[in-house]
């Protein structure tokens, strides 16, 4: 009776040994590099931004136009571990209303929350209901 046991506790610690050592790194977005930044000035032409930076990650029009250039990196040190962020880069190019740059912005985890790029779930106004709850809605009186 002893022998499995002598054989499942060495591979249980293998196997945990191997889930741990896992490490991976994941980056999201695009980030135009720092020369391509420097090229962008005060004045410069939206199309000129376009050309130099390329498609920007999203858009703004609230307040006159901005072009957002999205990045952040993950790393996940286990498997089942849950991501943690340990960076993250949002440039801003503001445009005045002649469509010119007024200002670029360089944000970082510093200088705020983080951004939820990709969030799996809508939120939708009203009562979410448990299963129970549900199954009581289909029984009528």
């Amino acid at each position: 009776m002893s022998f499995p046991v002598r054989v499942a506790v060495p591979a249980v610690a293998l196997f945990l040994a191997a889930c741990n050592s896992v490490s991976t790194t994941q980056v999201r977005g695009y980030m135009p590099s720092e020369q391509a930044l420097e090229q962008i000035v005060p004045g410069s032409s939206q199309e000129q931004v376009m050309v130099v930076l390329g498609t920007p990650s999203t858009t703004s029009t609230v307040t006159g136009e901005t072009y957002y250039y999205i990045s952040q990196t993950e790393k996940r040190t286990m498997r089942f571990m849950k991501p943690e962020i340990t960076d993250q880069r949002v440039v801003a190019v503001y445009f005045d209303k002649e469509r010119r740059v007024e200002r670029v912005a360089n944000y970082g985890l510093k200088d705020g929350v983080v951004f939820d790029f990709i969030s799996r779930r809508t939120p939708t106004t009203g009562v979410e209901k448990t299963l129970l709850g549900q199954m009581l809605g289909l029984i009528s009186f």
